[in-house]
């Protein structure tokens, strides 16, 4: 960032909110089309005759391409331009929605998933930065909690654009629809988004990128195979030990290295490593609750599958509310960082238990559980992500928003795995599949609590430290 955008930063930027409707606009074409495709997975299976191993591809290609890449397209946007790669992310996703909507095979579209996972990365990484860099600090809670509360719009609406389309067109109107809407946000962000970079250009550190590349794409590959074929499966174990190792060497070069793409010097700050910890379990209890809730309104209530995801949308609308009024950053201001995530946390774990204790054969427990939820995913959720993004300088702002999304995604693929273990292990021992379901419920409430203590009392040291 040059001295003039340093003072801008200072001030905001004159546009500062036009401009956070531009990169919120680009963050819901990547969100949406990773709800929608969930979805179409009846379609695929019928009319590209997929199989099931292909479908799981269709799925993670994208998030294997898109979590490996999120450290190194944080690095580049700090290196060679927010803006830049703003808009790289939107043309790349915008051709790979497009091949994907042609695609007449299952190799094409899975081609094509992973080309918009590149895309992905950059969004997901330059729109927080580019945040973070147009609002003066008292206004960036409110800014992330409006960028937070757009990832609950692309899950609430998602499920429901997609059986919209799919009632109407054929399958590849999903990845079509992409198309408009990325076109819109490169015009918008060319004409409004100012250009910011590390004022010192850091030498790219391009032995760094690769070994962190491939080694958050094992993980995430270990954690998504693992449910398939078995956590000891030779194809598990070995996919692990991959990711410990190049991760292993990827500390150690980064420790080495002149101008490190990662500074570990950020894991000794109490404020980066509490944010970091929380946010790990967050999205762990969260994205695993979540995805034993789809199967509790269809299997256990009996929802077709767009009925129950509109049973789910009270989560969201309640996270929009909240932070869209602002009422959820006035609240985090008053509380303060730490007790705002405390009380965040426990909202969410008393959500998820209720979900799981009260009146398990009908919808009013569950509606409690997902406003208790909403609630407290408004209030902990940007704490996080500001309190993450504000322990890093802002000209490593992109590498920051990499991390934050990193840990989100690493968080996601173990809550899913693990929480997906215990309804297996449940089921398998002999309880019902609603007192499965209830269990795995209460495993993440456990992980979201201790999330938010481990998470509060950390930072709390920090502020003590500070003063």
């Amino acid at each position: 960032m040059s001295t003039s955008q340093g003072h801008q930063g200072r001030q905001g930027h004159p546009k500062r909110w036009l401009i956070l409707g531009v990169i919120c606009l680009a963050q819901l074409t990547v969100l949406l089309d990773n709800t929608v495709l969930n979805v179409a997975i009846p379609s695929l299976t019928r009319e590209l005759h997929a199989a099931t191993s292909d479908i799981q591809w269709m799925i993670n290609a994208y998030s294997l391409v898109q979590s490996g890449l999120l450290l190194t397209a944080g690095s580049a946007a700090d290196r060679y331009g927010r803006k830049k790669m703003l808009i790289a992310g939107l043309a790349l996703f915008g051709i790979g929605s497009l091949a994907a909507g042609l695609s007449h095979s299952t190799g094409q579209l899975i081609a094509a998933r992973a080309g918009m996972g590149i895309g992905g990365a950059l969004l997901v990484t330059t729109t927080l930065a580019v945040a973070m860099q147009i609002f003066t600090p008292e206004e960036q809670p409110r800014a992330i909690g409006i960028w937070s509360a757009v990832n609950a719009l692309g899950f609430a609406t998602g499920p429901l654009i997609g059986g919209f389309l799919l009632g109407h067109f054929w399958w590849g109107s999903m990845f079509l629809v992409n198309i408009p809407v990325a076109a819109l946000a490169l015009v918008a962000v060319v004409a409004l988004v100012p250009e910011s970079k590390n004022p010192r250009g850091d030498r790219p550190d391009l032995f760094g990128a690769l070994l962190s590349t491939v080694g958050m794409a094992a993980v995430v590959f270990a954690i998504i195979s693992g449910p398939l074929h078995g956590w000891t499966s030779p194809r598990v174990l070995a996919t692990a030990a991959v990711a410990v190792l190049v991760l292993g060497a990827f500390a150690r070069w980064e420790s080495r290295v002149e101008e490190p793409m990662l500074d570990l010097h950020f894991f000794r700050d109490r404020r980066f490593t509490g944010a970091v910890a929380g946010a790990v379990l967050l999205s762990f209890g969260m994205t695993g609750s979540l995805f034993l809730l789809t199967q509790h309104l269809q299997f256990v209530l009996g929802y077709e599958p767009l009925e129950a995801g509109l049973r789910t949308a009270p989560l969201a609308l309640t996270v929009v509310l909240l932070n869209f009024t602002g009422v959820a950053a006035e609240w985090s201001t008053r509380l303060g960082t730490p007790v705002s995530i405390a009380l965040g946390m426990v909202l969410m774990a008393a959500g998820l238990v209720t979900i799981a204790e009260i009146d398990t054969n009908g919808y009013a427990g569950t509606l409690l559980g997902l406003l208790l939820i909403g609630a407290g995913c408004a209030i902990a959720n940007p704490a996080m992500a500001h309190a993450i993004m504000s322990a890093i300088p802002p000209e490593k702002a992109g590498v920051g928003a990499g991390i934050n999304g990193t840990l989100a995604e690493f968080g996601n693929g173990l809550g899913v795995a693990v929480l997906g273990a215990v309804l297996s292990s449940s089921v398998a021992s002999g309880a019902s599949l609603s007192s499965g379901l209830g269990a795995g419920q209460l495993v993440g409430a456990v992980a979201v609590l201790a999330g938010g203590f481990v998470a509060a009392g950390l930072l709390r040291r920090a502020e003590r430290v500070a003063v």
